[in-house]
């Protein structure tokens, strides 16, 4: 596939109150897990950092640095798109434990001619597990320097073209929808640890 993945792993983690990255799911770190995933999926894999982060070592994939800083998960985003070789990127953040290869592939394939894709959820959009076409660069760019840092309002810019799917569209790969879910919190991190010691995640 003519696409970069991106991992964001900028190293905030406000809420878990430490460095999610390196926090265990079963065997692996959270990080770990993110990118054997999208190294599976893509020949190119960026991890991206925030500007203040301490140094990361991610085997057989560039790190990068946020090209603005403090702008969060929309930063790390419009570094990645900016830096990837290719003109699309698949976008995660690093502590989506349950990231599934085929639901990756689905978003990929979905439309290759769209400015982006993205999954409609319950609780809303999801843009951390999303496609991103660089037409969406210059757009990302006016909102980090606007301060705008809500990725998802990218979708009513009127210049791109987004497509937006429901879980309809992706039930038969992932009915739970558990490739979206994150570990933000201690609750979290401890409910993605029982799920993986009770045995084979079911997607």
């Amino acid at each position: 596939m003519k696409v970069t993945g991106v991992v964001l792993a900028g190293g905030k983690s406000r809420r878990m109150g430490e460095d999610k990255r390196f926090l265990t799911v079963g065997t692996a770190t959270l990080l770990e897990r993110s990118l054997s995933v999208m190294k599976t999926a893509f020949d190119e894999v960026l991890v991206v950092i925030a500007q203040d982060s301490l140094p990361l070592q991610a085997e057989g994939c560039r790190v990068l640095r946020d090209a603005i800083a403090d702008c969060g998960s929309l930063g790390g985003l419009y570094t990645g798109l900016r830096a990837a070789t290719h003109d699309r990127i698949f976008v995660v953040a690093c502590d989506m434990p349950f990231l599934n290869h085929e639901m990756i592939r689905f978003f990929v394939e979905r439309d290759p001619s769209a400015d982006m894709v993205m999954a409609l959820l319950p609780d809303g959009l999801q843009p951390l597990h999303a496609v991103y076409h660089t037409r969406t660069l210059p757009v990302f760019e006016r909102m980090a320097h606007a301060r705008r840092l809500k990725i998802q309002d990218i979708v009513s810019d009127p210049a791109l073209r987004p497509v937006v799917l429901e879980p309809a569209a992706w039930r038969h790969l992932d009915p739970a929808n558990r490739g979206f879910q994150n570990v933000n919190t201690p609750d979290d991190l401890a409910a993605a640890r029982a799920a993986v010691k009770a045995g084979p995640v079911s997607l």
